[in-house]
């Protein structure tokens, strides 16, 4: 009833707005292409490609025409469109700068190789699967392999010729690229250490499963205004507050242990936490929450501006009450959700870095590459030792970082031997710990800046500067504004852009100050005018870092020294 209601709503035009001689002020206004309200002609050529062909047929194409014709058979429909679903984006043409990123048309910026995302949900992967993983990166990918921010692993230099050979290599092991980009559900986020946490009282870990088995390639949901980002963990460490959807560990005083329901994140040039409907998911129906706010983002969500389709937008305009009531509805769950207080705030958001006691006596080494990167013989490095330690369990956060499960007592001291041997450090510096970046310039189209060589080069100088750091101090650099290394949670956020130094222009970047998740949840603070040249990086850093040191209070954050401090202190 409530949904139909709102239905009518939507569609009741006073006599007085259809008027053709009716004021300016008092038409109607132009509609935002939604298919609940009956809009389904597409408004823009993103809807037009999804219309001309479900994006997902497009792997057909792959396999038996583009990858035997090569780079030069690819439709540009497909080459720029509907690969994505299937985890392909053309990568960056090396030598075109910064500048031209927004200047350039796309067949312009194009190279002939793809980058590609391996779909990994919840981050987990066995033994088999890594050194998989680790020989398509050394056979395919010029030894390349990050670790993103979405647990993903992410290949560069992937010729279409070798699609087909990658894609079958994966799913011998059960992994493949399926819908890890594009307009439709992507990787579910969960927490790496799920089913082995000491403090976990729920493990959702079977119900990102399901979710997996039953909605990822459905073409009923292939088709979304624009993607569709989730987490689903007892713990807080994923960023639940920058989904499309997150369902976070909560305790209802009757019902007992489920999840909180929080659904309109999203960062990039509008960046907005978040929203609590205030109700508690049980277990077992987290499956069935999860695909109806996928179908009212699908049905309601705005699809005449593509810098508008992000659900968020629609969370915004309804309200959470309102959201809630069509959650509810009929037309979508068709039952009422147990009412949830608002549970205490977590902390801090965790990175599991270092050596944690699991639940069986066992336990779990957390490692930092730095800014992400590692590479496949990096990857075979981290499974000779997770073989030789007879850990059949690695996983990838949501922070950049790695974990190795299941290590015996008596091992601990010689796997973290071993890995730092291997390069990926159990005790990383503060730096290298709380330190991001996205891909940049180097293979990124939408980038301006590099990311990767500078976010290395200021850990490690900073690791020299300021080696006596007692505190984390999170830094997060983006090459553009679209906010994939979630510049804006970070205590310095970095988002790259060109600025004017003595009449020329140079790589730098804007500054975020402050921002943070979970207790400390905050957008961050932009002083007035404040922007760093790429080349003063390290001097700013390290300056704003000692002012906070001498400055703070007793336990005073960053954060929240950045919220007290004077703008002068902050430039």
């Amino acid at each position: 009833m409530v949904f139909n209601i709102f239905v009518k709503e939507c569609r009741t035009v006073s006599s007085d707005q259809t008027a053709a001689r009716a004021p300016r002020a008092r038409r109607r206004k132009r509609g935002e292409g939604q298919w609940a309200l009956g809009h389904r002609e597409p408004l823009n050529k993103n809807e037009q490609s999804k219309k001309d062909d479900n994006p997902l047929n497009v792997r057909d194409r792959i396999e038996n025409i583009y990858a035997h014709g090569g780079f030069d058979s690819i439709d540009p429909a497909d080459l720029r469109g509907r690969f994505r679903w299937w985890g392909l984006y053309t990568q960056r043409r090396p030598g075109i700068a910064g500048g031209k990123t927004a200047i350039l048309d796309d067949e312009d910026l194009d190279d002939r190789y793809f980058m590609m995302r391996v779909r990994m949900d919840g981050g987990r992967l066995s033994l088999a699967q890594l050194r998989v993983l680790a020989d398509i990166s050394t056979e395919f990918a010029r030894d390349t392999a990050d670790v993103t921010d979405r647990q993903n692993v992410q290949y560069h230099w992937i010729r279409v010729e070798d699609v087909p050979e990658i894609w079958r290599r994966m799913e011998e092991v059960g992994l493949d690229s399926q819908e890890a980009c594009g307009d439709c559900p992507r990787v579910v986020l969960g927490s790496p250490v799920a089913g082995v946490a000491e403090d976990e009282v729920v493990d959702p870990s079977g119900q990102i499963d399901e979710i997996y088995r039953r909605f990822v390639g459905d073409t009923s949901l292939s088709n979304l205004p624009r993607k569709f980002k989730s987490a689903i963990s007892w713990l807080p460490d994923t960023p639940y507050e920058t989904n499309d959807i997150s369902l976070l560990g909560a305790h209802h005083p009757e019902h007992g242990p489920g999840f909180d329901l929080w659904v309109g994140g999203g960062l990039s040039t509008n960046p907005m936490f978040a929203q609590r409907l205030g109700v508690w998911v049980a277990p077992d129906d987290i499956a069935e929450v999860w695909v109806n706010v996928v179908r009212i983002f699908r049905d309601w969500g705005y699809r005449r501006l593509r810098t508008r389709a992000r659900l968020k937008f629609l969370v915004k305009d309804w309200g959470a009450e309102k959201f809630r009531a069509v959650l509810e509805s009929e037309q979508y769950l068709g039952r009422k959700l147990p009412d949830l207080d608002k549970p205490d705030t977590p902390e801090q958001v965790l990175d599991h870095i270092g050596v944690h006691k699991q639940a069986d006596g066992n336990f779990y080494i957390g490692m930092a590459p730095v800014v992400g990167r590692v590479s496949g013989s990096l990857l075979h490095r981290l499974a000779d030792v997770a073989e030789k330690y007879g850990s059949d369990r690695i996983r990838t956060t949501p922070m950049q970082k790695l974990l190795l499960l299941d290590v015996k007592p008596e091992d601990v001291d010689s796997a973290v031997q071993d890995l730092e041997a291997a390069g990926l450090s159990p005790n990383p510096s503060l730096w290298r710990r709380s330190t991001m970046a996205c891909t940049g310039i180097e293979f990124c189209k939408l980038a301006i800046v590099d990311t990767k060589d500078r976010g290395r080069d200021l850990v490690s100088e900073l690791e020299k500067r300021i080696p006596e750091l007692d505190v984390p101090i999170s830094v997060h650099v983006n090459g553009c504004p679209n906010a994939c290394a979630r510049t804006q949670t970070a205590d310095i956020g970095l988002k790259g852009q060109l600025i004017n130094v003595d009449g020329e222009q140079v790589e730098g970047f804007q500054v975020h100050l402050g921002g943070g998740l979970a207790s400390e949840a905050s957008l961050g603070r932009k002083a007035r005018g404040l922007k760093v040249a790429s080349a003063d990086l390290d001097d700013y850093v390290e300056k704003i870092t000692r002012r906070y040191l001498s400055q703070r209070e007793r336990n005073e954050s960053f954060a929240a020294w950045v919220h007290r401090a004077e703008e002068a202190d902050l430039t």
